[in-house]
């Protein structure tokens, strides 16, 4: 009953606040999507359609508000791109050999798109960037909590059954995102509180992955947790902080996660455990089609079809997002798909060695965030499909929305005293970097 009750408050909430501020009704949308009510609550929720309730006056708020502010500044090639493997997906759908498989395929790319396109549009400020990471860390890390509340029951559910009709692979890849995004919300938030939620989030997170028995995912984590060492300002209580995730990965996985994560590699004659080598199997067939056509790919959503010409029964998917992208839309769907999460990684890289230490913290933070999640995506997804995953999208919104909010308030730091940023360590003056005398700043 909890579950319904919320559910119906927060859509009411989305619904009314959408039509004065679309942002807050994106906010929803994004929570709904995360949560997945009809899962999460299945015995008390089923046939409510609230994400259509909310999206439906989402739209209807961004148009009466004009569809929000288009200059995106350095953000404009990270929308152009997912627009633009959009809108690829429609044409190859208007020739597909199967188009009920390609226009469903459109249809979902359609639910994630169009929020997105709000999203970025009307995100105005750093408070409006932090509310969509407490949002994606919030209801992901309590996702993870009910799934550690069966696990500790025992039953492994997530590893059963999945998650939000993911298996347990894909709904560990949405926690590894999750746990990049609050990994440095953790470091950026102050509060003491706040802190211990987060922290406490992140244990359940973490935890869920590895009883998730996903090696994709343990792997993307363990890359993950790297690159965001890499990224932060390091000072002894980060040292300590990473050695004590390291600490609690090794205490949370058990023998049985350890053994699961080992099977993967060869067993010394030269072939892999049977599901990995089935998996280079599959893409070597993906290869084949991929040749076949390499302009236009065999269409949307249409690999399924075609593995049965290989002897695939019950196929739905690749288990490689970028090698099933590549064979279902060819060279300029990959091209632009891979090309979005790229766009927004490399954007994130080049502002974060630049921007200058009298910026508000979190706009550096938002660059670490996204670069350390999407490379950790990057890795599992080589593994899984599940193009259709939403919280990638959501991650690679929030870098470009970053760059967009800092180039809106970038002349606010224009006036005060140059320094020069190492992007890791402390501020250092110009006047340090080349040997001068300290510069003399006159009012």
């Amino acid at each position: 009953m909890k579950g319904l009750i919320f559910t119906y408050l927060i859509t009411a909430f989305g619904v009314s606040s959408s039509l004065f501020r679309p942002y807050y009704g994106f906010l929803v949308y994004v929570a709904l999507a995360m949560l997945r009510p009809e899962s999460l609550w299945g015995h008390a929720i089923q046939g409510g359609r609230f994400s259509l309730a909310v999206a439906a006056a989402m739209l209807v708020g961004w148009g009466l508000r004009g569809f929000g502010n288009w200059d995106m500044g350095k953000a404009k090639p990270v929308v152009f791109l997912f627009v633009g493997f959009w809108m690829w997906c429609v044409v190859l759908a208007c020739f597909a050999s199967s188009p009920p498989h390609a226009w469903a395929y459109v249809e979902g790319m359609s639910k994630i798109m169009l929020p997105f396109l709000v999203g970025i549009t009307t995100c105005k400020s750093v408070g409006d960037l932090k509310a969509l990471a407490w949002v994606i860390v919030i209801c992901l890390g309590y996702v993870a909590f009910e799934m550690n509340m069966h696990y500790f029951g025992g039953y492994n559910y997530l590893y059963f059954n999945g998650f939000g009709g993911n298996d347990n692979n894909g709904a560990a890849l949405g926690f590894v995102i999750a746990l990049g995004v609050s990994f440095f919300l953790f470091l950026n938030t102050t509060s003491l509180v706040q802190k211990g939620i987060v922290g406490f989030l992140m244990a359940m997170i973490l935890h869920a992955i590895l009883f998730s028995f996903s090696r994709g995912a343990m792997l993307s984590t363990g890359i993950g947790m790297t690159v965001s060492f890499f990224l932060i300002k390091k000072s002894p209580s980060h040292y300590l902080l990473f050695a004590a995730a390291v600490l609690a990965g090794v205490v949370l996985a058990g023998p049985q996660v350890r053994e699961r994560f080992l099977d993967t590699f060869s067993d010394g004659r030269g072939r892999y455990e049977a599901s990995a080598q089935s998996r280079l199997d599959m893409w070597a067939d993906c290869w084949i089609v991929f040749k076949e056509n390499l302009f236009l790919g065999c269409g949307p959503n249409h690999w399924p079809i075609r593995a049965k010409e290989f002897g695939w029964t019950n196929v739905l998917e690749a288990h490689s997002l970028w090698i099933q992208t590549a064979t279902e839309t060819g060279l300029p769907g990959i091209l632009m798909l891979a090309g979005f999460y790229l766009a927004a990684i490399w954007r994130c890289w080049m502002m974060l060695i630049r921007i200058p230490d009298r910026a508000p913290p979190w706009f550096a933070d938002g660059c670490r965030l996204t670069i350390a999640s999407l490379c950790s995506f990057g890795v599992a997804a080589q593994f899984l499909s599940l193009e259709l995953l939403e919280a990638p999208y959501y991650v690679a919104l929030f870098g470009a929305a970053t760059l967009s909010v800092y180039g809106k308030m970038e002349l606010e730091f224009a006036s005060e005293p140059e320094s020069i940023e190492d992007w890791r360590d402390e501020p250092v003056m110009v006047s340090e970097l080349y040997g001068m005398r300290e510069l003399q700043i006159m009012n």
